[in-house]
C-alpha cells in the first residue's frame, strides 16, 4: 500500500471504496442513522412542539385550563427533562462512554509508566479506541446540553460549576490524547524520547483531574444524597471506570490481535486478564462498602425497592459472571479463549446498567417531602410517589445507539489512515 508521510506520521493513500464503504463503515451509518432519527424527534419536540404559553393566556385571562396546561408544559410529564428526574439515559450515556473512554487512556498510562512491554507495543489502537469512546460520549451530552445555545457556557463562564468546568477540561484533554498518539505513531523517535516521560506524568495527572470534575459535577447536586454521600465519589468513577474499559480492551485485543498477532495476544490477553480480575474485585469491595454508609432512603430504593432487580443484574453481569469466566480461562489458559469473549461482552453489559443506576437511582426518591410531613402531589391531578422513576424515550434510546456509530466510525477513520492497531516498537 503506498503510504504519504507527513511530520513523522505514515498515512496510507487509499481509495474512497477502502475508505468509506468497509464493513465497519456500513455498520457505523446504519447505527448513525438510528441516531439522527433520534435527533430530529427531539428538535420537532424541543422547538416545534405546540404547547400552552404566554400568548394563550394573555387571550384567555384568568383561564384555569390555560394555568394547568402551561403548568404542566413547564413541570408536567411532557417533554424530555422532568423536574422531578431532570438527568435521564443521556447523562447515563455520556458517563458510560466518557469514563470507559478516559479509563482505557489512563490504563495505559499506568501500564507504560509501570514498563509493561506489551501495551507499550499496542498503545497506539487502545488509545485511538478509547478518544472515539469519548467522542461517543460528547455527541451525547452536546444534545443533553443543547447545543444550539452552547455558546452562552462561553459567554457567562461559572468557574465554580462542574458543568462548566467541562468545557475547558475537553478542550485541553482531547488535543492532549490527539499528541500522544501522535507520539506512539511518529518516526520521529529522538525528540519523542527526550519528552515522553514528562508526557506520560503529566497524561495521568490530567486523567484524575477529568475524574474529579466529573465527581464534583455529581457531588453538587446537594438535594440527590446517592450522589452526595456516595463515599470518595472520584474514586468510584476511576474504579467502575476501569472495570467497563478492560472489558472494552479485552474485546478489542481479542478481535485485533487473536488471529494476527497470536504471541503477542498471548501475553497482551493474560496481562489484560490479571488487571480486569483485580479492578473487579476493588469494585465488588466498593459496592459492598457504599451501600452502607449512602442515604438510607436511597439505599432502599435500589437494593429493596424499584430497582432491585437491576441491581442485582448490574452485580450478576458486571461482577460474578467475569470474574468466574476470568478466573476458569487463567486456570486453564491455553484454551477457554471464548470465555474472555463472554466475560467482556458481561462486563460491557453490566457496567452500562450500573451507570444507568447510579444516574436513574440517583433521580428515584422523591424530593417532595419539604416539610417532613410525607411526600406531596407533583400536579393537580397525579398520585402521591414513593419513587420517581421516567423510563428512556424512544427518542433518547435511538441517540445512544447513534454514540455507538460514533465510536465505528471514527475509529475506523483513523485505522484505515494510521493503522493505529499496528504492532510498534514502542
Amino acid at each position: 500500500m503506498k503510504k504519504l508521510e507527513i511530520i513523522g506520521v505514515e498515512i496510507n493513500k487509499v481509495s474512497l471504496t477502502q475508505l468509506f464503504f468497509n464493513k465497519t463503515m456500513l455498520l457505523s451509518y446504519i447505527l448513525l442513522a438510528i441516531g439522527i432519527y433520534g435527533i430530529y424527534e427531539v428538535i420537532l419536540e424541543r422547538y416545534f412542539i405546540e404547547a400552552a404559553n404566554a400568548f394563550d393566556a394573555g387571550m384567555h385571562p384568568g383561564s384555569k385550563h390555560i394555568a394547568e396546561a402551561m403548568k404542566e408544559a413547564i413541570f408536567g410529564n411532557g417533554g424530555e427533562v422532568k423536574r422531578e428526574s431532570p438527568w435521564t439515559i443521556y447523562i447515563a450515556n455520556y458517563m458510560y462512554m466518557i469514563y470507559s473512554g478516559s479509563g482505557i487512556i489512563f490504563i495505559v498510562a499506568l501500564a507504560e509508566l509501570f514498563n509493561v512491554k506489551i501495551i507499550k507495543k499496542t498503545a497506539a489502537g487502545f488509545m485511538t479506541l478509547g478518544l472515539c469512546i469519548v467522542f461517543a460520549g460528547l455527541f451525547t451530552i452536546a444534545l443533553d446540553l443543547n447545543i444550539l445555545h452552547m455558546q452562552w457556557m462561553f459567554l457567562t463562564p461559572n468557574f465554580g460549576a462542574g458543568m462548566w468546568l467541562m468545557l475547558p477540561l475537553y478542550s485541553i484533554y482531547i488535543p492532549f490524547v490527539i499528541f500522544e498518539i501522535y507520539l506512539l505513531i511518529t518516526k520521529n523517535q529522538k525528540w519523542v524520547k527526550k519528552i515522553a516521560f514528562s508526557i506520560l506524568l503529566l497524561s495521568i495527572a490530567i486523567d484524575i483531574v477529568e475524574y474529579y470534575i466529573q465527581a464534583k459535577l455529581f457531588d453538587m447536586n446537594t438535594a440527590r444524597h446517592l450522589w452526595v454521600t456516595y463515599p470518595n465519589l472520584t474514586l468510584y468513577f476511576i474504579i467502575s471506570a476501569f472495570v467497563a474499559s478492560c472489558g472494552m480492551m479485552n474485546l478489542y485485543a481479542t478481535i485485533k490481535y487473536k488471529n494476527n498477532h497470536p504471541s503477542e495476544y498471548e501475553e497482551l490477553s493474560k496481562f489484560l486478564i490479571n488487571i480486569t480480575l483485580l479492578c473487579i474485585m476493588a469494585l465488588a469491595a466498593y459496592e459492598a462498602t457504599a451501600f452502607l454508609l449512602i442515604d438510607k432512603n436511597w439505599a432502599n430504593v435500589i437494593l429493596f425497592g424499584r430497582f432491585k432487580y437491576d441491581f442485582y443484574v448490574y452485580i450478576f453481569f458486571a461482577i460474578v459472571i467475569p470474574f468466574t469466566f476470568l478466573l476458569l480461562k487463567l486456570l486453564n489458559y491455553k484454551r477457554l479463549n471464548i470465555f474472555v469473549v463472554f466475560a467482556s461482552i458481561s462486563i460491557i453489559i453490566g457496567t452500562y446498567i450500573g451507570r444507568l443506576i447510579f444516574v436513574y437511582g440517583g433521580n428515584a426518591y422523591p424530593m417532595s417531602n419539604r416539610f417532613g410531613s410525607g411526600f406531596e402531589k407533583y400536579g393537580e391531578y397525579t398520585v402521591i410517589q414513593e419513587y420517581i422513576y421516567f423510563s428512556p424515550t424512544i427518542n433518547e434510546i435511538c441517540i445512544v445507539v447513534g454514540s455507538i456509530g460514533v465510536i465505528f466510525l471514527t475509529y475506523s477513520l483513523l485505522e484505515t489512515f494510521l493503522n493505529v492497531s499496528s504492532i510498534r516498537k514502542h
